[in-house]
């Protein structure tokens, strides 16, 4: 005879658990802990098997009818029920290992790190699953769909962060072919939203580019009135022109003062390939302070938090606007645009070697233990040449 909720309700506990039955194999046992389990009795193969299908109330009369008719349903199709919630279990915790999240960890650790990418590189992966995770995060990365990524690269692009939102579909796709060659995806959904995002304006780092304002920016440097670490940081800056993260990451192992070179290795650099630095006799001569107050560190700049890691990367702008200088008169980066165009202009320079100075474009050849490259001895006269060429320019009076 079939239950009704108001008999279910009227059970009560006793020493031993018992069973009442409804109809189609569907009963409840009622335990002496008061709880109400559902039960589906079922032969499946010549063998006679039970489903639990959950506790009452939770489970109403319903609710355990409508799953008991479910699993009749596949009875039917001659498949075990019990069966079929194991393989659901499975792929669910399947799923879940390879969730997006969990692939795009293994990638920054694998590819990134593993690979002896910067810390720079590797904090801005992070961030992008960051950015990325309540969206998709959880999702199998088998399943999700473009739409799904669109969500949030649209929500960034509502802020106007448009670069970011570019530089996360990247990240995102660099994920999924991750996923792809390790086969646990089929496609990379992110490369279809190439062309769906806005495309950012081109900013462009202020610089300075007329000689006497240079000359006016060294000046300010050697009035700076703060750390001394950052005053040479900035002091140096401008004679090695390489990027503001290239600088701050300096570490005291890479520097042969000997042979006035600074290696710099691929893991730092922008285009993962190592770069050598000549060092004129100033930088020398500034490396050479430097030492007395950051020698027994790691790096030749460290934070000011922790000498164990390097300076803060808006430590030098910073710095520049103490002085007075706005964001649209002079930043860290801009410093290279500056020795660029000068070096050019100056017609003393081969227009590669300064490329090579600045890291561009392809890397240099293998030559030597210092993988020097084609213009090497032309870009140690650069180097001395241009420290000479700021100092004329500090000099000058104004």
């Amino acid at each position: 005879m079939a239950l009704k909720d108001t008999e279910i309700r009227a059970f009560r506990p006793a020493a031993k658990p018992f069973r009442r039955a409804d109809e189609k194999g569907l009963y409840i046992e009622v335990c002496p802990n008061a709880s109400k389990l559902w039960r589906f009795k079922y032969r499946h193969a010549g063998l006679e098997k039970r489903l639990a299908l959950g506790a009452y109330p939770e489970v109403s009369l319903a609710t355990a009818r409508r799953k008991r008719d479910e699993a009749r349903a596949m009875l039917a199709e001659d498949r075990d029920p019990a069966m079929a919630r194991k393989r659901e279990k499975l792929q669910a915790k399947l799923n879940a290992d390879n969730s997006f999240a969990v692939i795009a960890e293994e990638f920054i650790a694998t590819k990134l790190e593993g690979e002896g990418k910067s810390d720079a590189t590797l904090i801005k992966a992070r961030w992008f699953l960051d950015l990325l995770r309540p969206a998709i995060g959880r999702r199998p990365i088998v399943d999700i769909e473009p739409s799904e990524i669109l969500a949030p690269l649209k929500q960034l692009e509502r802020k106007g962060h448009h670069e970011t939102a570019r530089r996360v579909r990247a990240f995102a796709s660099r994920v999924f072919r991750f996923a792809v060659a390790t086969d646990r995806a089929k496609a990379d959904p992110a490369a279809l939203l190439k062309g769906g995002l806005i495309s950012p304006k081109v900013k462009h780092h202020a610089a300075i580019l007329e000689p006497e304002k240079l000359g006016a920016l060294l000046r300010a440097i050697d009035g700076f009135n703060g750390s001394p670490v950052t005053l040479l940081a900035l002091r140096i800056a401008p004679h090695v022109f390489v990027r503001p993260g290239e600088l701050r990451h300096a570490e005291w192992v890479e520097f042969d003062i000997e042979n006035a070179i600074w290696q710099i290795p691929a893991g730092k650099m922008k285009a993962r390939r190592p770069h050598s630095v000549p060092l004129s006799s100033q930088v020398l001569g500034m490396i050479d302070e430097l030492r007395d107050l950051t020698g027994s560190w790691p790096y030749l700049f460290p934070s000011m938090q922790t000498r164990l890691k390097p300076m803060s990367e808006n430590t030098v702008n910073a710095a520049f606007r103490r002085m007075g200088f706005g964001n649209d008169e002079v930043t860290g980066h801009g410093l290279r645009s500056t020795a660029s165009t000068l070096l050019n202009q100056s017609g003393r320079w081969h227009p590669d070697a300064i490329e090579r100075a600045l890291a561009h474009g392809d890397s240099d050849a293998t030559r030597g233990a210092y993988h020097r490259g084609q213009y090497w001895d032309e870009r140690v006269k650069m180097a001395k040449w241009w420290s000479d060429y700021l100092d004329q320019l500090r000099a000058q009076k104004p």
